[in-house]
């Protein structure tokens, strides 16, 4: 039986007050489960963002309810909502949100620092994440020392360093070039598929959404339809994912 990790259950969330309320996700439900690299795609102002706000505990749903790991997000208090974040959830941006006046070992090391581990267990964990990742050499740089490449490993790195139970992706190669972008989601997929991190990604980028195993589209507040990789090649499920686009309007960036 799959491990149900993240279970959104008939989700809205309004904006604005009355007389001019706005519906920005309007009763969404759907699943992920562990090992699980899911992408969400849709227009702008379809909801996309909303959506990974409310689970990432930044914004909170008008009604309905998300559990990560059998808790309800909606129930945890606003005294212990950073605790939960720290130790559950990791996230890659897409401007990588490293601090320039810490070195790349202590980027990676942050949530751990803020949880008061003891500086041994600290230094083993990022070691490990490092080698994982290809980036032991840099760990005593600043960020500006460092390449735009480099800076995404890091961020992966931090993203994985509390083993969390879903990593959280926004728009992570929006704001790259063509090869950055391929070089970054690669690294994303091999998250997944060699250390089993579970990810859910919003993107504009059809590309980068065919690396996933599965996508959900969402129009007006809702899901339009759903994507299964399954047994296609990836080039087989970028053309799919294109298909789609096209119906929903292609106002997603869907050419590399």
């Amino acid at each position: 039986m799959m491990n149900k990790i993240l279970s959104v259950e008939n989700v809205e969330k309004y904006y604005g007050s009355k007389g001019n309320v706005v519906k920005a996700l309007d009763l969404i439900s759907f699943d992920v489960f562990k090992g699980e690299f899911v992408g969400v795609m849709g227009p702008s102002g379809s909801g996309k963002t909303t959506l990974l706000n409310t689970i990432a505990t930044i914004d909170e749903v008008s009604s309905g309810s998300i559990y990560i790991d059998n808790k309800d997000l909606t129930k945890i208090t606003t005294k212990d909502i950073a605790k939960f974040r720290r130790e559950n959830l990791g996230f890659i941006f897409q401007d990588f949100n490293l601090l320039d006046t810490l070195t790349i070992q202590e980027n990676i090391a942050l949530a751990l620092t803020i949880n008061r581990y003891k500086k041994s267990e600290i230094d083993a964990k990022v070691r490990k994440v490092a080698s994982e990742l290809g980036i032991e050499e840099i760990l005593s740089k600043y960020p500006y020392e460092t390449s735009g490449g480099q800076k995404q490993r890091c961020a992966c790195a931090r993203a994985l360093i509390t083993n969390p139970k879903i990593i959280l992706a926004d728009e992570p190669t929006g704001a790259l070039d063509s090869r950055s972008a391929q070089l970054l989601i690669e690294m994303i997929s091999g998250l997944n598929k060699q250390l089993g991190a579970t990810i859910l990604m919003v993107t504009h980028d059809s590309f980068t959404a065919s690396y996933c195993d599965r996508i959900l589209f969402i129009k007006d507040g809702k899901i339009f339809t759903e994507l299964v990789k399954g047994a296609n090649t990836r080039k087989q499920f970028f053309n799919q994912i294109l298909d789609v686009v096209a119906l929903l309007g292609g106002d997603i960036r869907d050419v590399r």
